[in-house]
């Protein structure tokens, strides 16, 4: 029996995002989530490193900048 695991993760870029490529060409950009919750006087913020490929990658290197609010699914 297999297993499925999925996360939703809304929150705000960390950092601009970081793309570069594999030795066979592929694109990868890389960045970081950071999602703030707050339960009573305590705030806290847990960060979320994302990884996108291919297109997703380019997508991603294009559009998103620090500070940015994000939905991230996978």
């Amino acid at each position: 029996m297999a297993n499925l695991n999925q996360v939703f993760i809304i929150g705000n870029c960390g950092k601009e995002p970081e793309m570069r490529c594999t030795p066979s060409g592929k694109p990868v950009t890389s960045f970081s989530v950071a999602v703030n919750s707050k339960f009573g006087e305590t705030e806290t913020t847990e960060w979320f490193s994302v990884v996108a490929w291919n297109k997703l990658a380019e997508t991603c290197n294009k559009y998103l900048t620090k500070g940015q609010q994000v939905f991230v699914e996978g």
